[in-house]
């Protein structure tokens, strides 16, 4: 399997391109992955829409889903000037405050446009090394390949049962810790619970755990599509220190400002949410 990612990432963007639509064809046409699911979760987010305006972003989340699949591989072997040219920054200044201040930065991003492309594009635009909190793969071979893939320039992947000991470690470092927040926490998991797209929805929590050890600023990463393979990026501030020594309670300032920073983007441009994730698996319990 290593072996054959590694060869799909020699293929050019545009023959990649080819490939990702017939995959659009069969998931979308053929298989119908999914689509039922989508368009329950579309019918809920956007009411005031017509049953065929929501046709047409459930048709173009699935063609955006091919492409960012298909830029993706092609990115697993680009070079850094190759994804600097394909991903911009509007205020790279905060990061340069950041480093010239030999300070941590904890960046959450949510599954949206082409989220692989900014942990290498972070990497290759700022002095600073960005770490990304990650899943392991079940195939160790994919798990390798990604690993490696990810770490081409500076940053290191660290494995979900390996974050806490590796932020110890390092807490004297000036580094970038990359979150993708917009996952769904396992039920019996603490949350932060919110409205989100008319729907009572599960956040993560941590991210004010991460701010108050590290001392360090949080930033929302808001990616949007400038046109087919180019995107631009804005950082929006969610919290900066000082935090003071109040203790971090069930509640989430961080990861609502992110729910409401994620919400505005997906009412903006709703075809560049990953909305094949299963985002609500399990109901609010009462009195939470």
């Amino acid at each position: 399997m290593r072996l054959l990612l590694a060869a799909l990432t020699r293929i050019p963007l545009p023959l990649l391109y080819v490939c990702g639509w017939v995959v659009y064809g069969l998931a979308f046409h053929v298989l119908r992955w999914r689509r039922a699911q989508v368009a329950r979760d579309l019918a809920i987010a956007f009411p005031a829409l017509s049953e065929r305006e929501r046709a047409v972003i459930l048709r173009q989340s699935y063609r955006n889903l091919a492409d960012t699949l298909a830029e993706i591989l092609w990115g697993f072997r680009a070079s850094a000037e190759a994804i600097k040219r394909r991903v911009t920054f509007d205020n790279p200044e905060i990061i340069d405050r950041a480093v010239a201040a030999r300070q941590s930065v904890v960046l959450l991003a949510p599954h949206f446009c082409n989220w692989e492309w900014l942990l290498p594009a972070g990497g290759a635009s700022f002095g600073l090394p960005i770490d990304a909190v990650y899943r392991p793969q079940r195939l160790a071979s994919v798990d390798v390949f990604l690993r490696e893939a990810r770490s081409r320039f500076g940053g290191r992947p660290i494995p979900q049962s390996d974050f806490v000991y590796e932020l110890m470690v390092r807490a004297g470092q000036p580094r970038g810790y990359a979150l993708i927040a917009d996952q769904t926490p396992r039920q019996q998991h603490p949350k932060h619970w919110t409205r989100f797209l008319n729907r009572d929805t599960a956040f993560f929590l941590g991210a004010e755990k991460i701010a108050h050890f590290l001392d360090a600023p949080v930033l929302f990463v808001a990616m949007r599509r400038v046109r087919r393979g180019h995107y631009a990026v804005r950082l929006v501030p969610l919290a900066e220190p000082p935090y003071g020594s109040d203790a971090v309670g069930v509640g989430s300032p961080i990861m609502e400002g992110f729910a409401r920073c994620l919400e505005r983007a997906v009412l903006e441009s709703p075809a560049d949410f990953l909305w094949l994730q299963k985002r609500w698996k399990y109901p609010r319990p009462p009195g939470e």
